[in-house]
């Protein structure tokens, strides 16, 4: 019965803890899309490093510049 009871009790306060759930999903979504993209421009950093030191051709480092790309347009 105490389940009830607090549950009345915190009714009005339903609204803002609507808004706060709502918030934090919102920063829990954004937060993913920072970590991809970040993850996405390490990976063009490293290529083109391995580009710019020899270890990788031009063409080599275009197509997966490209795929980098086509998975950002996924």
């Amino acid at each position: 019965m105490g389940g009830l009871l607090e549950e009345l009790l915190l009714l009005p306060l339903a609204p803002a803890r609507g808004v706060a759930w709502l918030a934090e999903k919102i920063r829990v979504q954004a937060e993913e899309e920072y970590a991809g993209r970040q993850a996405l421009s390490d990976r063009l950093a490293e290529i083109e490093r391995a580009r710019t030191a020899g270890e990788i051709s031009d063409q080599d480092s275009a197509e997966l510049e490209e795929q980098i790309l086509e998975e950002l347009e996924w």
